[in-house]
């Protein structure tokens, strides 16, 4: 008992001084006392401002290299960069893929982060990003028959309208889950395509959302939006019970009309 009690000590301390090193490195950067580019002080020197042992530290600074927040350069030092939207991506990717329903769960960050992006894009959004939106939209219609190009589609029109915000912060959460984001697109496109009037839907549904932007309408966007989301849930539902049928043998056509 003694000897786990002593490991779990020795653990905590551990992720107590990592911790450390990871704050020190937020705060120096938040406070603009370091940027991207800048060197750490030398390693002894670091150690001792932190209260921290040597290999703790090389240990911490080799985690945030990981991660794409410092570089490490023998005989230079430690090197602050600019994270790799990509890295943050496959670490949240990572960490999300261990819940039950990842996915469920990246809808609803997603329904948020759209909802406050379509305010701010029709406040914001030049000519160049309108012609970004509309260009998606036409892809949405030269694929709409295809699942995969079709649901990239999908996913680059929506992700031009939160570029379109201008918010640094929005962008990168939306960034930082783009393989899910996309992962999700591609199957729900795959679940609803055999949905009547699936096509008209995802065609007129995301004209009207492109008209209501250049029209800086903020409460017409938004409602439709919301609108967007209901409607699309509602064809997974119609697709599930469609296939349902199918696999129990019975005429989906008349399950959906009792519905």
């Amino acid at each position: 008992m003694m000897t786990v009690t002593r490991i779990h000590r020795e653990n905590s301390q551990t992720e107590s001084a990592h911790s450390r090193v990871a704050a020190f490195l937020r705060d120096q950067l938040l406070s603009g006392q370091l940027k991207a580019g800048d060197c750490l002080l030398p390693e002894r020197e670091l150690a001792a401002k932190l209260d921290v042992s040597r290999p703790v530290l090389r240990e911490a600074l080799r985690a945030l290299a990981m991660i794409g927040a410092v570089e490490i350069r023998h005989g230079v030092g430690t090197i602050v960069t600019r994270p790799d939207i990509t890295t943050l991506g496959e670490f949240f990717s990572f960490m999300l893929a261990h819940q039950s329903d990842a996915l469920g769960d990246i809808m609803e960050a997603r329904i948020a982060i759209e909802h406050h992006a379509i305010r701010l894009t029709c406040q914001r959004a030049t000519e160049q990003d309108f012609a970004r939106i509309s260009g998606a939209l036409r892809r949405i219609v030269a694929t709409i028959s295809d699942p995969e190009a079709g649901g990239m589609a999908d996913y680059e029109f929506h992700e031009a309208i939160v570029q379109a915000a201008h918010s640094p912060t929005l962008t990168t959460i939306y960034s930082s889950i783009r393989g899910l984001m996309t992962r999700s697109h591609l199957e729900r496109r795959e679940q609803i395509m055999q949905v009547d009037g699936f096509e008209e839907f995802l065609v007129d549904h995301h004209r009207k959302i492109l008209s209501a932007l250049i029209s800086r309408n903020v409460a017409l966007a938004d409602e439709l939006l919301t609108r967007h989301f209901e409607i699309g849930a509602e064809f997974r539902r119609k697709a599930t019970m469609q296939a349902t049928a199918i696999a129990a043998g019975l005429d989906p056509l008349d399950i959906l009309s009792t519905n």
